[in-house]
């Protein structure tokens, strides 16, 4: 049976609700996008929608076939807590660093492979990488470790790791609790679970500051500020300096997040099995808790103790890159623009209640005015949206406008896969995905791109990006152009282009 996308105008949609039962899901992208959906990605879309407590479901243009629920959709529940939209990454996110370099002074190649090599010798790549593969990487603790899991980005925790602490003020979450709002409850769950083997702290911890593999990645970008002169008026208020260098990352909480989902959606599919519970979709990876239970404590725990990794791998990687960039560059001085998750479940109000919001492959996107960023700075700007597209076709910096309430205040957090890693891998040529690196002149530390993650693997960025602003979700402050990228690679290949 084919489901039907209605059109309501150039670039939204809806799909009716599984037996038309409640608000139908929310669909942003043009005719284009919509035609490009995969019939996995909307039979998870249904399933997700009718699944328990479940009040909202959007699609966002990235749209595409996921864990349980499809990666690129809002998912709102006031009821219940779902695994599944938070996914195995716990608090995969994106953060954009600014540096008072101009783009000549990164003009020459040479100089760009020498900032390559010195960001190789302080963050490792790759899954199971960590802190003693590389010489100069920042060594973490269990006792330090502990504290970045369970406070996040405290002041003391931020100075401790050589990391300024007022980059937690360009924090979409500097730090996150446990179910009942305590970093006590954090630290009991934590020494709960580390010793019978659920997560492998000791060995995990020593991955904070580095980058996994897949679609992980570091790019140095040349910042172009839009011309309009409200954009321009937001772009000074978010920090960026037009024709400048920055540094934008794309990474999670590594390892120990994987652990923790993994152990959760272990845990409540043996409980669904066990008590006959129906699977929504009959789908195992689309299991969830209802709030106040202990599983549902059981999982906001968990995830907040992998969200506070990821938001300290972010300051890290970003501390680090500065130090790269300051041995090659001496005088370069930077600071934090944002940092913004695409994959967790927040607590905001839709509807005057308060709801679990879950994003999966999906960022929050607040406009001005917005009673979430009340006391910060951009309560009159609305907050950076780090939106990448792929190095080739650039990335931009976007700020939400009014219209993003149809999307429960959410775009879409990339340009989303429009093939499998496998179907990439059988249908592109490496020679000709190396070649169109060359041309450009943007450099990588892969001695062959990885195929599985070259640009044509995804969706048209300048279609998805049309999608966003022409659903008036959001616009664009900047555009980001890639000078090098840094990538999942072998370190014995020394920076090999």
């Amino acid at each position: 049976m084919t489901t039907t996308i209605t059109s309501t105008g150039e670039a939204t949609g809806f799909i009716p609700a599984p037996e038309n039962k409640g608000k139908p899901i929310t669909v942003i992208g043009t005719e284009a996008i919509r035609n490009g959906f995969d019939p996995g990605c909307i039979q998870q879309a249904l399933n997700s929608r009718g699944a328990p407590g479940v009040t909202d479901l959007v699609l966002n243009p990235d749209a595409h076939s996921g864990y349980g629920a499809p990666v690129g959709c809002v998912m709102v529940s006031p009821t219940h807590i779902y695994p599944g939209p938070v996914g195995v990454d716990i608090k995969c996110s994106m953060s954009l660093l600014q540096m008072n370099i101009p783009e000549d002074a990164i003009k020459t190649r040479e100089t760009r492979r020498a900032i390559i090599n010195a960001i190789g010798e302080r963050i490792p790549t790759g899954a199971g990488r960590g802190q003693r593969s590389v010489k100069k990487s920042r060594a973490v603790g269990h006792d330090v470790g502990r504290r970045v899991v369970t406070e996040g980005a405290a002041a003391e925790v931020c100075t401790t790791l050589g990391i300024p602490p007022e980059w937690a003020e360009a924090c979409e979450d500097a730090f996150h609790r446990g179910h009942d709002g305590t970093v006590a409850a954090l630290e009991e769950r934590l020494s709960r679970i580390n010793p019978n083997g659920y997560v492998k702290f000791d060995e995990k911890v020593r991955q904070l500051g580095s980058y996994g593999g897949g679609n992980h990645f570091g790019e140095c970008e040349i910042v172009h500020v839009s011309d309009d002169a409200r954009h321009r008026a937001i772009a000074d208020t978010f920090g960026l300096k037009d024709r400048h260098v920055a540094f934008l990352s794309h990474c999670g909480s590594r390892g120990f997040g994987h652990n923790l989902a993994s152990g959760q959606f272990k845990t409540l599919q043996d409980k669904f099995a066990k008590w006959q519970i129906p699977l929504p979709g009959e789908d195992r990876e689309l299991v969830y808790a209802p709030l106040g239970t202990q599983e549902a404590n059981d999982y906001i725990d968990d995830m907040s103790l992998g969200a506070n990794f990821a938001t300290i791998n972010h300051m890290l990687i970003n501390a680090l890159v500065l130090e790269a960039f300051q041995e090659i560059l001496p005088g370069t001085t930077g600071h934090l623009v944002y940092f913004i998750s695409h994959n967790i479940a927040r607590q905001e109000v839709v509807d005057n209640q308060i709801a679990w919001v879950h994003r999966k492959g999906a960022t929050r996107a607040f406009p001005a005015g917005h009673h979430g960023l009340r006391g910060t700075r951009f309560a009159d700007t609305g907050h950076p949206i780090l939106l990448p597209g792929n190095p080739q076709d650039g990335s931009v910096v976007m700020v939400a406008e009014a219209g993003a309430e149809k999307s429960r205040y959410s775009v879409n957090h990339g340009a989303g896969r429009a093939m499998g890693r496998k179907a990439a891998s059988r249908t592109l040529d490496q020679a000709t995905v190396d070649r169109s690196f060359e041309e450009r002149d943007i450099l990588t530390n892969c001695r062959l791109y990885p195929i599985d993650e070259a640009p044509a693997a995804y969706k048209d960025f300048k279609e998805v990006l049309h999608s966003v602003e022409a659903a008036g979700l959001a616009s664009t402050v900047a555009k980001l152009d890639a000078r090098f990228v840094i990538k999942d690679s072998d370190d014995s290949l020394k920076g090999a282009a």
